[in-house]
């Protein structure tokens, strides 16, 4: 069975007066149907340019698709027309933004807004669209949901934000919904309410989900498969439990070790800086904060390495394949 989504190759580029930047540079992954997959980094790896690379929505004057395929239910959408672009999202492929406030419209009730997706793609009569943005907001559990229907988006709080937020991007029911920093700036209980809620979704309406986060404990909580990006590339992709029990890269490992944890003052950091990505250094873009980093590494781009169990990593020593070859000799 073809996945819902595969990307191969895909290169997008910023180009302005000070040169051109690789912020996506040679990706491939897949996404199968129903299927949550996790993408993590630090900020600038590349997480939110994949998405809107996916969605058409790069700012046309600096941001350009430079190489590769995205082929979404066995059709290339870089080989569409914008008008095509344009009919299949929202419906076939939505979008939850990292900012709800500033995504929502301040001057639309937040009816008018969830059912104006409905209208352009479903034609449905506005009676009826409204009918369904009522059915939305009480499949995100937004209480009194009639009366709210004629709210604007400032009377609601962070979290009903957000969920009004994931009913217009599931009013036209799509195949693939992809959710960019869907809890930041929630509180942990506000936080864990919501990714509760796209796992309900994921099992009542079968889209698959691509999270994009920075946050380890959230990709933990929700996630069947996880990607980890640095500087624009893949270095790891494995399921949960396995890239939680035997991380391979060391920029995972380094990840991993700065997340908050019980009984400690310091978080842990990664040293230094992403490189410069428009004169990006030889060998692989990670050797210079690497604390296991040998001459081969400031010489040659590692390939992606299949460890155990399907688990790929894009380094010359990847830790997974060390404890597996002890694994076999045991």
């Amino acid at each position: 069975m073809k996945p819902l989504l595969s990307i191969r190759n895909l290169i997008t580029d910023f180009v302005s007066v000070d040169g051109r930047t690789r912020a996506v540079n040679d990706l491939s992954f897949d996404l199968e149907k129903g299927e949550i997959l996790g993408i993590v980094g630090e900020s600038g790896c590349g997480k939110s340019v994949t998405s809107f690379s996916i969605m058409g929505l790069l700012p046309r004057h600096f941001a350009r698709i430079s190489g590769g395929q995205i082929v979404f239910g066995g059709r290339d959408l870089l080989a569409m027309s914008e008008s095509e672009r344009r009919q299949m999202r929202g419906k076939d492929i939505a979008m939850i933004f990292q900012e709800p406030m500033t995504s929502l419209n301040p001057l639309m009730t937040i009816g008018d807004q969830i059912a104006e997706g409905v209208w352009i793609h479903e034609g449905l009569s506005r009676a009826q669209a409204r009918r369904r943005a009522l059915e939305m907001l009480d499949l995100v559990r937004v209480p009194d949901a009639g009366r709210r229907l004629d709210d604007y988006p400032h009377s609601f709080s962070g979290g009903m934000r957000q969920r009004v937020m994931i009913a217009i991007a599931l009013a036209c029911r799509p195949k693939l919904l992809i959710a960019d920093e869907p809890t930041t700036a929630l509180d942990v209980t506000i936080q864990s309410q919501i990714l509760e809620l796209m796992t309900d979704l994921r099992r009542e309406t079968g889209a698959a989900i691509m999270l994009i986060t920075h946050d380890l404990g959230v990709v933990a909580e929700c996630c069947d498969r996880v990607m980890v990006m640095y500087a624009g590339r893949k270095v790891e992709e494995a399921t949960v439990d396995e890239l939680f029990d035997h991380p391979a890269h060391p920029y995972t490992r380094g990840l991993m070790q700065a997340r908050p944890t019980t009984g400690h003052d310091r978080l842990s950091e990664i040293p230094g800086r992403v490189p410069d990505m428009r004169n990006p250094p030889r060998g692989c873009l990670f050797a210079a904060r690497c604390p296991k980093a040998q001459p081969i590494c400031h010489q040659s781009a590692p390939e992606a390495n299949l460890l155990a169990n399907g688990h790929l990593a894009a380094c010359h020593f990847p830790e997974a394949r060390v404890a597996t070859a002890r694994e076999e000799r045991a």
